[in-house]
């Protein structure tokens, strides 16, 4: 730096120039007091007066910063210790932050915490929260970053509508949980308009007046076609978009040769995939067992696209798919977890191409049990590709390929020999409806359809999870550290709470020891004969644990396995990958295998991937809401046909028979008596009538509110209460159905327990 000029005593002060200042600033090490900056240019007497009102102008001008402190620093730059808030993890791992209240009129500089620094950093920090940091330069508009202390968590960031109306710029929320409309003051807009979804983070408030938030990004815009997916991805910070250098490591990719693989290619196997699907990574083939040994047994072979030969342990696709876990899919469109050179090239089974492939080969008997199995690395070549329907018809008796008709009908043959074992280990027999949202060319809801149900679903299901088993069971013998799918046992309280809700609606499920998904079966049976089969399955659904990855095993009581692993959708969950190099390793199978740093990290990764599963089921659940909300909005005061899904002290969670749309009745809405909640018993129950509404109860409500931006149906019943304890005030049959007005206008109040009259100008009591 060059030294400033220095008046010699008794000249008459001169002030800095405008580029003098800023070159004094940017060698100073922080921000410099006025005072400093006076004494180095020898600013004395009135002249200070005029130097502030310089530096004043500089501010006006975006030259300079001027806090609080009397202090100057050139603008945009930061102190070299300062509060920074974490909003978000680069594709390396690194945390990326920003400077608490930044008022600058740019985006704010970028701050990265280095991914080592930050996990020595104890106790742990994440998104969200506010930490005070060592800052250092790190290139134009950038600083590195040391954590030196916690304090706290940020401002809350959430997604909004940015709107301009009455003379007033909101921030309207998209996410259930932001209540009310947030004011954006002038300069905190970030060059949004009108209409666009923008990351807004709230401003410090006094407790009074009007929330306030400033925009910090725009996301996009609520009349883009694809809005409501848009939402549900950021509000679950789900990536969307591939790095550069992800997408050129799988462009360089390219088809192995046969070499020791073993060649599949003539082998009679298919795929059979949903109508609509973009890619295949499993095909499956089964032939009578040629071994006299083993009459009636069959010889099944699941191949598996080999994606471990492609996604190897730390490159960029690898960071890149741990960083998104799985594929997420939405009613829109599919979010993938890997590029779709890969996805929908060369790890899909497409027909009549040769595709490599990790495959084990399966012996079972005439019970359907397995006798054997062996894990391949082969090239196939997939023979045809079906969708189920196609399938279930060839089965049925559809024309086709003599070969095709030979290799189906010997694929349901098999199927029906496993059927036999499956009856027999009885896993949770839950087979709960599923819905699809089908949409139009403008990307409107055009129909809700049920999902069918072909025992061609069944066979590939099957086949799966017998794949799944002999993963499992092949990682255990070789003693290498693995990812299961682990499902626990019920805990004993929610068995308490199933018990007792079974009790009152006249079933009886095990008291003592240990309950096995048969005991669960042998009630569904009986509410099947009942026409009470849904009803019954939700709760038997809310007993049981939700299942994870884990490197310890210990079993899928759903499945009523011992062991099992995720081994047949490597394209889409990052647990299939890593099962697929644990197995290369265990097989000695070539390149591409399980290493030792790998495995240590697996404890971490199983629990990562189990979040990231949670996070995708609730971001393809947000999108539906949305889609399914818009398309109910213009039958607002319309009557439905519903189904009590959920129960709590606030009111009724119902969803629609036709579309499944979720929604809610609060517990005004409810009835014109009060109603109080009964939670072991998973109901509300009329303090007047006794009357009963339950969990999994069939009823009739009315639409009373729909809003698509944030996915919400308000509900209102109309239906009566099925009859229950208590003494009723009126006779009322429990499945009619009326008006809303017709019940507002005969339900009466119960009269007050009072034995002495009311005075002639008592005002009637509240309700």
């Amino acid at each position: 730096m060059n030294a400033p000029k220095k008046h010699r005593r008794g000249a008459a002060p001169s002030l800095p120039t405008r580029e003098e200042i800023i070159e004094f600033l940017n060698d100073a090490d922080s921000a410099s007091a006025r005072r400093d900056i006076a004494r180095a240019f020898g600013v004395k007497g009135p002249a200070r007066a005029e130097l502030r009102a310089l530096l004043k102008e500089m501010e006006a001008d975006g030259v300079v910063d001027l806090t609080r402190g009397k202090r100057v620093a050139p603008a945009g730059r930061l102190p070299p210790v300062s509060p920074i808030d974490i909003v978000g993890v680069t594709h390396d791992g690194d945390l990326e932050c920003e400077p608490v209240g930044w008022k600058g009129e740019s985006a704010p500089p970028l701050i990265r915490i280095a991914e080592k620094r930050a996990m020595k950093f104890k106790p742990s920090v994440g998104v969200g929260d506010r930490v005070l940091a060592r800052l250092k330069p790190d290139g134009d508009s950038a600083y590195s970053a040391d954590i030196m202390k916690q304090i706290g968590k940020g401002a809350h960031r959430f997604l909004a509508v940015f709107r301009k109306e009455r003379g007033r710029t909101v921030a309207e929320p998209v996410e259930r949980r932001a209540r009310g409309i947030f004011t954006i003051e002038p300069g905190d807009e970030g060059g949004a308009a009108d209409g666009d979804l923008v990351w807004v983070e709230t401003k410090n408030a006094r407790g009074y007046g009007p929330q306030k938030a400033r925009v910090r990004k725009i996301e996009g815009h609520i009349d883009d076609r694809n809005a409501f997916s848009t939402i549900a991805l950021a509000n679950h910070n789900i990536p969307t978009e591939l790095p550069e250098n992800v997408i050129r490591e799988a462009e360089k990719a390219s088809l192995p040769p046969l070499g020791e693989r073993t060649d599949l290619r003539e082998t009679m196997l298919f795929t059979i995939d949903p109508a609509d699907a973009k890619d295949h990574d499993d095909a499956c083939f089964a032939e009578p067992d040629p071994n006299p040994v083993n009459p009636g047994g069959f010889r099944l072979i699941v191949a598996i696209a080999d994606v471990s030969y492609f996604v190897r342990t730390g490159s960029a696709l690898d960071k890149e798919a741990l960083r998104r876990g799985n594929s997420v899919y939405l009613p829109d469109r599919v979010v993938p977890m890997l590029p779709e050179r890969l996805s929908n090239d060369l790890c899909s089974l497409r027909e009549g191409e040769d595709r490599p492939c990790l495959a084990v080969e399966m012996i079972i008997d005439a019970d359907g049990r397995k006798k054997s199995h062996r894990f391949m690395r082969a090239l196939m070549r997939s023979h045809a590709k079906l969708s189920y329907e196609d399938a279930q018809a060839i089965n049925d008796g559809q024309d086709a390929a003599p070969a095709l008709k030979t290799a189906v009908t010997n694929l349901y043959a098999a199927f029906h020999t496993r059927w036999s074992e499956r009856t027999k280990r009885a896993p949770l027999d839950l087979d709960l409806p599923e819905r699809k949202v089908l949409l139009n060319e403008r990307g409107q809801v055009k129909d809700v359809v049920k999902r069918e149900r072909f025992d061609a679903h069944r066979v590939i299901e099957e086949f799966m999870i017998l794949a799944n088993v002999a993963a499992a069971e092949t990682l255990e013998r070789a003693r290498l550290t693995a990812i299961y799918r682990v499902h626990d046992q019920p805990e004993e309280d929610d068995l308490k709470g199933v018990r007792d809700y079974l009790d009152g609606l006249g079933y009886s499920l095990t008291k003592g020891g240990s309950v096995r998904p048969a005991n669960f079966n042998q009630i569904l049976k009986i509410a099947e004969a009942r026409d009470e089969k849904e009803m019954i399955s939700q709760i038997v659904l809310r007993a049981q644990r939700q299942a994870i990855y884990d490197i310890e095993n210990r079993g899928h009581f759903g499945l009523n396995l011992a062991r099992y692993a995720h081994f047949t959708s490597p394209i889409r969950r990052y647990a299939d990958l890593v099962v697929h190099r644990a197995l290369v390793t265990a097989a000695k199978l070539g390149p591409g295998g399980q290493t030792e740093k790998e495995a240590a990290t697996l404890g971490d990764v199983a629990q990562q991937i189990s979040d990231f599963e949670r996070r995708a089921i609730a971001a393809e659940r947000e999108a539906t809401d949305r889609y399914l909300t818009e398309y109910l909005a213009s039958r607002v005061g319309a009557e439905f046909d519903a189904r009590i899904r959920g129960v709590t002290k606030f009111g009724l969670f119902i969803a629609l028979e036709g579309s499944g749309a979720d929604g809610f009745i609060p517990m005004r809405s409810i009835g014109a008596e009060r109603f109080r909640f009964e939670d072991t018993m998973h109901r509300v129950v009329g303090e007047t009538t006794g009357g009963v509404f339950r969990l999994g109860q069939p009823v009739r409500v009315s639409l009373e509110e729909a809003i698509p931006l944030t996915g919400s149906l308000r509900f209102e019943m109309i239906s009566d209460p099925m009859p229950g304890e208590g003494k009723p005030t009126r006779r009322q049959s429990p499945t009619k159905s009326k008006s809303k007005k017709t019940k507002k206008k005969t339900a009466k109040r119960p009269a007050p327990k009072k034995k002495r009259k009311p005075k002639a100008n008592a005002k009637p009591r509240k309700g």
